[in-house]
């Protein structure tokens, strides 16, 4: 199990704002938990990272930060 954050960098929509706008969890399998801290918080699951990354990655404004550093691949 790895504790992330996403760290939006640049905010196009302008709903989450910038900095850590999320955080989240990966489960041994693969699964995914996100929890946004925005003022309309919700709670969503992904089947990897992969997916969370394709979704609210904005194209590398939003970093993926791991509990021990940026995301790379799954050790």
């Amino acid at each position: 199990m790895r504790l992330f954050w996403l760290n939006r960098i640049e905010d196009e929509t302008g709903v989450s704002g910038d900095g850590i706008v999320a955080e989240g969890v990966e489960f041994t399998d693969g699964t995914c938990v996100l929890r946004w801290l925005t003022a309309t918080a919700s709670t969503a699951a992904y089947l990897s990272i992969a997916y969370v990354e394709s979704i609210h990655g904005h194209g590398g404004k939003t970093q993926i930060i791991f509990a021990y550093g940026l995301a790379g691949p799954r050790d």
